[in-house]
This record gives structure tokens, sequence and C-alpha cells, in this order.
């Protein structure tokens, strides 16, 4: 309901009670009588099995060539011979259903119960979800769990019985598979899926079996933070500077930050995809504070040392560097993609190397011949905002918002996606100098014949001309003056005759050296990775075009733009609230899209604090900031705590963090011996010796103790301020409670799954000040994040891209039908459950339901839905938003209390992420009242109305369409219920909203007028009756009803499609006529027909004429306005 100040927990898992299916087994095991002895192996036995029923008696099973039957052995005798009845049957539950009926019953009902579940929730997920709430289940008696967990098939695969499985030669070999033909590729990318979702699964047990301590290092002899592991073919190293090797760089904390940074590059790498250039297969996994690096081991490495593997690249950060020519090739091919730019550096004997990538990385031609790369990571240029340097001054406005920052590391990189972005406005600067002095150029040649064509050898014009309707379509809000900058080049060419060649070289070199380029004559831009790293001597001429000073500014340039022009733009296409981010994961993905790190999170914070409208983000940003900070607490804090008092130290913690009680706490070590076994593992002296002290008691691996609410908060503080430069206003969970107006319970959420913490499924109550909020009975497991590659489908992504680009020309037919291919292709590649398949569902559902076939649209949404909540999970954004689709296609079917209940689990979903405040809320309060008010809930309906018009008012303006649409919604509803005064007064805002932004014309504003009249009129006779009750004390009969007319479904449902975004627009033959000439136009007006047609399409000036024309006399076009809006595109 509006108003609810801290969502409840309970419901985020319903149905919990019947999850419970019978039992119809107590104990199936292998027998204890296992292996059968070489005389009965004779006999034909394979294996022998023990069972007790439900009935309690207890049987021994022999399993031979024919099938199952009992034998007559006893716990205490061994008697294989067939007991008498034997029950021979082919199928164990053949036998078991004669041998209990209690078995038959409830085997036949678990069957049924399966049967009756959708398909989607048995198929398996590529990658394992973790939910940060979990009931308190039963642990029952399980001899084949504890099997299965204590086996030695720890780390094998199954279907090759004793051997390990070679990743690395698996990971490539899938890579080198052909890729030509469509068929290929699908079966390429399927097994580079596979293979890569086995790795994702094998390094996650490996990693959290490593940190467990119950995988002996390689170097047992070390330091346990030098220490390496080998398990399953996979290397494991954990994220600390060993040997010093990153102490110029920030220690610890750069070594913490390097597997992240080096996982970007394997990710750009593969998907540059380049024949014969080799990554290794990456996984990055924190787990109980610890960061651990899974790589998959490179053919011949361990047989010698890094100095004699090495071919490419530098071990000592640029002292002694090699090169190669084969490395040269193949990443040069990389680099034309990465916008990496080739450049030499001088090795020990001052002779120049040249270079590819950054020094760092690494060449080993592995004992198969293949070329891999590792350390990868510095692929991308330095952000010289986070790094103080002597010879770079950054501008005064950068200075002025505390640029540069000392970062706690020096391996801050600027984001591929900014540099992209950077390029691209780079080159509309380019066409629009070259325009401007082609202009110039043409005005004073007057006297040139026309006739005559540039022939410009350089090729500058006519690379600017086929790059520049790229250009035009990537930037589509600057669409009026890129048109007009492609008519002057072209107008331009046309007058300079043959003679000018030079002047036309001289634009192209004008408009190069307006942007900054590389090259005297062409656009060209490329970041050199090292060129503020400290140590590497580069080989300069400082009169080139490219000298290292202009490589140093190109760079310079690009950290600018991301202050100057991203950040901006990033908050101006918020404004709008068309995909709002809901948690700081979403916000997460949505910097990064625009090239911005999260690093810079606190000079968003500060430039959405000057915005009122943006209050709902702003307040995203600040528990993402203090999520973040206590995140980097919370790793040392658990990398300093004994494995024994694990459960304690983290309900400690969370008291600490999030409640207002005490937060003291008696540690039981006889309690925590008992319930952890795994205690006396060598983890304990593992963190002693990290303490520095081998002999360490357990009062030293009890440092935890030593936290304090208080003194949590001052270094979440501190954190903030030297990560984020930002100054946090307050000190207590209390005041930050107040300060900033965000949920306790969203914050543990965000806690819990940023770190990797499972609590107990109860409702908790964190403003007792008598007694702690979490106990160590709350705390029910911890997790590991895991961050690794995501293979991509790449044909399907383009089918799903040219779909997009269809529907968004209005063909709606034909972007269903691509769509649907990618759909095959991506089930073809990905299987049945991933992500990107339920981006495409949601698009086939919508697409469904605007060629009005809703019943379509929902069973298509109803996998959507699922979908999303086995891979995203139950309480994420994408599950949200999946929830609302689905209960409109379930209103348009006519199933109303179904959609009600989806619209109410939504809202609690939304208020559980990121509280009542927040645009979307407003939009599921409007569905919600909507569809009360279709079903005589008119008191209930208005609660609701009146809260999504408080915050529409709030996060859209007094004069907004979404204002005006629930104002009119309040005064439909206060109208049913008889309060024509109220509803007057709010149909006069929406009037008002209407004749002010659309004119007193449209359709819009009359309907609203037409609204008026009859309020007007309903208001005046009651008013009547009512003074005719009081003066005459009784009403006379002369005065007509008044009218209460209950809404129609089918108004209802129109009013819901409004909201959400589609509209039926009424199209004439006139209309269609009318743009059919202006598309004539256009085209008449560009000189090359086909390439404008094309230009025209990108910018989506013309729509497609065909489908216009084809229609009927009166045409119902169905538009999707927010077209897109919360969906996801296919990844890249």
């Amino acid at each position: 309901m509006p108003g609810v100040k801290e969502a409840p927990l309970i419901p985020l898992q319903p149905g919990l009670k019947n999850s419970k299916g019978p039992q119809a087994l107590k104990i199936l095991t292998s027998s204890a009588w296992n292996p059968p002895p070489g005389p009965r192996k004779l006999h034909g036995d394979l294996m022998y099995l023990y069972v007790v029923t439900m009935e309690d008696k207890r049987f021994h099973i022999s399993a031979c060539p024919k099938g199952f039957y009992i034998n007559q052995s006893t716990d205490e005798v061994f008697n294989p011979r067939p007991d008498n009845p034997s029950h021979l049957s082919h199928s164990l539950i053949d036998l078991l259903s004669q041998i209990s009926p209690s078995f038959k019953r409830a085997f036949q009902q678990m069957q049924k119960k399966r049967t009756l579940r959708h398909a989607f929730e048995r198929v398996a997920t590529p990658y394992q979800v973790y939910q940060w709430t979990a009931p308190q289940l039963e642990h029952t008696i399980d001899a084949i769990r504890a099997e299965d967990a204590f086996s030695s098939k720890l780390g094998y695969e199954e279907h090759i019985p004793g051997q390990t499985r070679d990743w690395n030669e698996e990971l490539q070999t899938t890579r080198e598979l052909p890729r030509k033909t469509l068929p290929e590729r699908l079966l390429r990318e399927r097994a580079i899926f596979k293979v890569h979702g086995d790795f994702v699964i094998a390094a996650t047990r490996g990693a959290m079996a490593v940190i467990d301590g119950n995988v002996l290092a390689i170097n047992p002899g070390e330091d346990p933070k030098m220490q390496m592991f080998i398990w399953n073919n996979i290397f494991f190293s954990l994220g600390f500077d060993v040997r010093d090797h990153y102490k110029d760089l920030g220690g610890d904390v750069a070594a913490f930050v390097a597997p992240r940074n080096d996982l970007h590059g394997v990710r750009v790498y593969s998907a540059v995809d380049i024949e014969g250039l080799y990554t290794l297969g990456t996984v990055v996994i924190d787990y109980r504070g610890y960061r651990v690096t899974a790589q998959s081991i490179i053919p011949g490495i361990l047989e010698r040392e890094q100095e004699q593997s090495v071919v490419y690249g530098s071990i000592d950060f640029g002292k002694t560097v090699l090169s190669h020519p084969k490395y040269l090739e193949l990443l040069r091919k990389a680099g034309k993609h990465l916008k990496i730019m080739p450049h030499s550096v001088l090795n020990e004997n001052d002779e120049p190397v040249e270079l590819c990538s950054s020094v760092e990385c690494k060449g080993i031609i592995g004992n198969d011949g293949r070329h891999y790369i590792l350390d990868l990571l510095r692929t991308f240029p330095p952000d010289v905002n986070f790094l103080v340097l002597d010879d770079i001054d950054l501008c005064p406005e950068l200075k002025s918002l505390g640029f540069p920052i000392e970062h706690k590391h020096k391996l801050s990189c600027l984001r591929q996606e900014l540099l992209e972005a950077f390029i691209e406005d780079r080159y509309v600067t380019f066409i629009r100098s070259a325009a401007q002095h082609l202009q110039n150029f043409n005005s004073q040649k007057t006297t040139v014949e026309n006739n005559n064509e540039v022939t410009n050898e350089e090729n500058g014009i006519a690379q600017t001309e086929n790059e520049k309707q790229i250009e035009l379509k990537a930037n589509k809000n600057q669409n009026d003056v890129m048109v007009k900058a492609l008519d002057a080049i072209k107008e331009a060419q046309l007058k300079v005759s043959t003679s000018d060649e030079t002047q036309a070289s001289d634009v192209v070199k004008y408009a190069c050296a307006a942007v900054g380029s590389l090259k005297e004559q062409e656009f060209d831009f490329r970041f050199n990775p090292d060129v503020f790293s400290p140590g590497i001597r580069h080989v300069d001429d400082p009169t080139s075009f490219n000298a290292i000073s202009k490589q140093k500014k190109l760079i310079q340039d690009a950290s600018e733009f991301l202050v100057k022009k991203q950040i901006p733009s990033f908050i101006k296409e918020h404004m709008n609230h068309t995909s709002p981010p809901m948690d700081g994961t979403s916000l997460t993905e949505a910097l990064h899209s625009h090239g911005i790190n999260i690093r810079y999170l606190g000079k968003v914070i500060h430039m959405l604090e000057k915005i009122p409208r943006m209050e709902y983000l702003h307040r995203i940003a600040v528990v993402e900031l203090i999520v973040r900070s206590t995140k980097h607490i919370y790793y040392s804090y658990m990398q300093n705590t004994d494995a024994m008092h694990l459960s304690n130290a983290i309900s400690h913690f969370l008291n600490c963090f999030l409640s207002s009680g005490p937060a003291s706490v008696t540690s039981n070590s006889n309690d925590s011996s008992k319930s952890n076994r795994r205690g006396k593992n060598k983890k304990l002296s593992k963190n002693a010796n990290a303490s520095g002290n081998k002999n360490a008691s357990a009062a030293e691996n009890s440092d935890w103790l030593q936290v304090t609410p208080k003194s949590l908060w001052l270094q979440i503080k501190k954190e903030v301020k030297s990560y984020w430069d930002y100054e946090l206003k307050c000190d207590s969970i209390e005041t930050a409670v107040e300060v900033y107006g965000f949920h306790r319970i969203s914050v543990l959420r965000a806690f819990c799954l940023k770190v990797g913490i499972q609590v107990l499924l109860r409702e908790y109550n964190f403003e007792l000040r008598n007694k702690t909020t979490f106990t160590e009975e709350d705390i029910l497991n911890v997790f590991p994040i895991v961050k690794h590659i995501s293979p991509r489908a790449s044909d399907a992504y383009n089918f799903y891209t040219t779909g997009q680009s269809k529907i968004q020309q209005g063909l709606f037919k034909e972007g269903y039908e691509l769509i649907s291919e990618a759909l095959n292709l991506l089930n073809n590649v990905f299987g049945a459950m991933h992500s990107e398949n339920g981006s495409c569902l949601r698009m086939l559902a919508r697409l469904s339901y605007l060629l009005g076939d809703p019943q379509e649209a929902l069973a298509i949404q109803q996998r959507s839905v699922i979908m999303s909540e086995r891979v995203n999970g139950i309480d994420h954004p994408c599950t949200v938003l999946e929830y609302t689709h689905l209960s409109l296609y379930c209103f348009a079917n006519g199933q109303i209390g179904a959609s009600l209940k989806l619209l109410y689990r939504a809202r609690y979903l939304l208020v559980l992420i990121c509280g009542e405040d927040h645009p979307e809320v407003a939009l599921i309060d409007s569905n919600i009242s909507l569809i009360l008010h279709a079903v005589g809930e008119y008191e209930l309906s208005l609660r609701f109305i009146e809260h999504a018009l408080e915050l529409n008012l709030k996060y859209f303006g007094e004069k907004s369409m979404h204002v005006a649409v629930s104002y009119h919604l309040v005064a439909r509803t206060q109208s049913c219920m008889g309060d024509f005064r109220s509803a007057l007064n709010n149909e006069k805002e929406t009037y008002a909203i209407y004749k002010s932004q659309l004119g007193e014309t449209h359709e819009k504003t009359r309907e609203s007028a037409e609204c008026l009249r009859l309020l007007t009129q309903q208001a005046v006779l009651l008013q009547r009756k009512m003074n005719d009750i009081y003066s005459n004390g009784k009403l006379s009969t002369g005065l007509p009803p008044i009218h209460i007319q209950p809404p129609t479904m089918g108004s209802v449902l129109e009013m819901l499609n409004t909201i959400n975004g589609i509209l039926f627009v009424q199209i004439s033959q006139k209309d269609i006529a009318k743009v059919r000439t202006e598309i004539e136009k256009h085209l008449k007006s560009t000189s090359d027909g086909t390439d404008a047609i094309e230009a025209a399409k990108d910018e989506g000036i013309s729509e497609n004429t065909d489908a216009l024309l084809n229609s009927p006399k009166k045409t119902d076009i169905l538009i999707d306005v927010n077209n897109g809006t919360g969906d996801k595109d296919l990844k890249s």
C-alpha cells in the first residue's frame, strides 16, 4: 500500500509452505558391502544398494545386467543370493514400488507435481544464481549427498573416468572451429559457450575449495598470501601483492584491482576474435573477503621460468622489453578494432622495440604452438584525472571539481565505451570543420566551373563522405546540424574544380588539425596505453604529427570529455525517466554504457544533488557509494577472521552497519567448534600468519570483536572521501537514513548481493535499541561473487538489431519475424535458458500485443517472466519489469485478478529494492489504480492514483503529460465516488496542461473540455439536490437523476495502453499522401539518390512508404511510444 516505511521480507519468497514434497524413502544409498568380491563379479553382480522404506523395512538390493533384485544380506551378514521373493525388476522404481506402497504413492505424486511445472522451471540455468535470503531448511540425513560431497570425483568429469579435463585445450580448440557459414558459426558459438560455462562452474568450485583450505598449494612453504594452487587443471592465485610486483602502483589495492582489469582485457580481445591470437580462460571470484583469479594453464608454462617463456612484452614493467614479428602482426589487427596505437619504446640497451599493446601485455608461445597473450590489465589508456602527474596540467574546470584525485592505485583506465563515444564526438567536430572550411573556400571560388569534380589523391573528402552517414545514424540528436553539413560538403564537392586538389587536401588537413588527429591527412584516433607509464622510455620525434606530447594530449582530452560531456549527458538522458535505474547494479550498468567508471560516482552524486527531479537517482547512487565503501572494509575484516567464527563475525558486522541496537557479541568458542568442523584447517594458521605472528592465539584472530558501529561508520566516511572524493553527511545508520531517505532493508539487500552473504528469511527490526538485529543463526551461508566474460551469439545479435530498426520504422511484422529468428539462433547457441533469450521473448510478447494478439503476448510473456526469475533472480529489476508487462497482457485477456496480483508483486519488489519514491512506482500505481477502478474499488483506487500523481508532479514537473493523465485519472475516480467538486478541480488542471502544451484545438484538449462540461453539469445537479434537501427537508421530484457511469473494460484497457506507452493513432489516406510527398521532396533534395534514401532511413526521417500506402483508407497504426523502454539490447 502507498505510504509503507519498510517493505516486509517474508513475502519475498512466497509458496515456501508447499515447497516440501512427499518423502518416498528414508534411506537409499550404496551398501557397505560394495564393491562385489571376485566370485560375485563372475555371477554378474555390479553393485549393492541399501534401502530403508517409509514402513521401516530394510533391504539390500543387488544390481546385475538383468536389473535389480533383493538379496539375503543383512547389516551383519553378507549373503548375495536372491531373496524369496526376489522381486527381480528391470527398473529400480518398479522394484521399490513392489516392496513399499508408500514409495509407490509418493513417487506418483512427485511425478505429477513435476509434470505440472513449466518446462522453464525444470531446465538448468547456465550459471548459478544465488539469492540473498533463504528459509531455514531442515537438514535431513542423506547418504547420497554425503557421498557426493566428499567422494574422490571432486574436480573430475563424470563422463571421462579418472581424467581431469584439459580446460585450455578445450577453450582454444572451440575458438579454432570454422566460422565461414551460419551453421558453422552456430556450432562454434555453442561449443564456446558450453565449454566456457563448464569452466566457470569448475573455477568457482575450485576457488571456494582453495579459500576453504581444501586444496594443497604448489608452494606450501611460502607465506599464505604468496601461495598458488592448481586444481582440476586450473591455476589459482590470490589477489595480494606478492614479491612487491605492484609496489609502485598501489600495493595490495592494485593487486586486488589488477585481475578485474585483466578480465576486461580478456573480454575485449575475445570479442575482437582475431584468428591465431589466444587469451586464457579467466574467471575472477570474490569469496569470504579474498579475490581469487582462476586461469587455464598454457601448455609447458609450468616447466620453465617466466623469463624463458615470454617472447613479447616485459616482465619487469619496461626495463627489459621484447618483441616478436608474429605478435606484432596479430596485435596490430586487434589494435585497429580496439584503437590501440603501435608505438616504440627503448629497452635496457637503448634499442627501439616496437609494441602494439601495453608493455605489461606478455606474449608466450605454448608447447602447442599457439600464440597466447596474458596480463592485459593495461589494454586501455590510463585515466589522467586519477593520476597525479608532473607533466600534465588539467583544465581549470576540472581543477575546480577537485581533479586530479590521487587514487589508492595507479591502474585506473578509461573504458572502451568512453573511447568510442569520444572518437564519435571528434568525428562530428571533424565533419563540421570540413563543412565550414569548404563553405569558406566555396564563397571565394565563385568563378569556377560547376561540372568539374574533385579527385582527392589522399582520399580525404571521399573518406569523409562514406563515413559521414554512419556518424549521422549515431548522432540522431544532432540531425539538423549534420544534414546541413552533409549538404554543404556535397555542394562544395561539386563546385571545387579538379585543378584544386591542393585546396581539397587543405580542407582535410584543416579538419584533422582542428580535432587533433594523429595523422595529417586522415581522421585517425588511436591511444598509446604506455604513454604515462613510469619507467618506460618512448622513442619520440617531437616534430612528427603523432609526437608523444600529442598522444598525451589526446588521452587528457578523453579524460576531460568524460567529465565535461559524458557525465552531463548521462544525467540529461535520465531526466525523462524512460528507463530509470532501480538499484546500484542497474545504475552501474547505465554508467558503464556511457563509459563512466564507478570511481566517478562521487562526482555524479555532486551533480545530481543540484537537480531535485533526480532525487531518486541521487539516493540510489549514495546507497551504492555506501555499500561499495563498506565492501572494501568488509573484505579486509573477513581476511582477519578465523574460519570458526565466521557467522559470529558477519552478524556482528551487519549489526554495526545497519542496526540501531547494541552490537556487542560474546564469542562462544565451544559452539563454534561444534558447528564448524572445518575450523581446525590450515586457514587458521593462514590468517595468523597474515596478521604477522605465526603463533597467533585465538584472541589475535578475533580483531572483528573490536569493530563498533561508531568506528565502522567513521571508516565508511573515510573510505568514501578517499576513494570517491565525496563527503558523506552522516556518521551512523540513523543519520544516513534521515539525510538520504533510503530503507535499511534495501541497503541490506544491496550489501548481501555485493559481498555474497545469505541471510535467514525473516523480518528484521533494525530499530530495536535493547536487542541486536542479527544473530549468528541469521547468517546461513556465504556465496562467491563470480566475474567472467560472456560469450556472444553474433548472428542472433545482428538479427535482433535489424529487427529493432524495423520496429522503429513501424514494420512490426518484419520485426517480429527477425526477432523470432534471433530467438531461434539464441536457443541454438545458449540453450533454452539465458538472459538474452529473455530480452527476445519480452520484445516478441510486446510485438504480439501490438499486432492485436493478446493471447499470444500473454503466453510468450509468461515464459519471459519465468526466465527472468531464474536467470536474473526473483527480485532483480528486470523481473519487476517483466511482471508489469505480464499484468497488462493478463488484463487484456480478461484475467483481472491475476493482473492485480502481478502488479502488487511488482510494486512490493520495487519498494524492497529502492523504496516508494521512484518514477517506476508512479507507473505501477497508475496501473493498479486503473484496474481497481475497473472493478469498482474506488477508494483504494484513489489512494494509488493520488500517490502516482504526487510522484509524477515531483519527477516530471507540473506541466508534463504524465501529470495531466494522473489528474484526469484522479478526476475519473472521484466522479465515480460522487465527489464532483474535487473531480472538477482536478480535471481543470488536466485541461490547463493540455491547453498550454497542445493548444485548444487538439483532440485531447477538446476531450478534457467535454469532460469538464459533464462534471460541471453533474456538480450543479448534485448541489441543487443538496440545497433542496437542506431547504425542504426532503428531495423534490422534479430534478433529473445523477449519472455515475462506471467505466467499461475497453476504456480501462485503452487507458492502460496509454500510460504504458502504447498508442493507437488514426491515420487517414490524406496524411499518408502528405508523408509520401514529404519523403519524395527530401529524396529529390539530395544529389545521390540511393545513399540519401539509406541516410534518411538511418536518421529515422522516412517511414517505410509501402507499409503506409498499402494501409486501408482509415487505418489504426500502433505506435509503441516507449519502444525499447526497459528493454536491454542484446550484448554486442
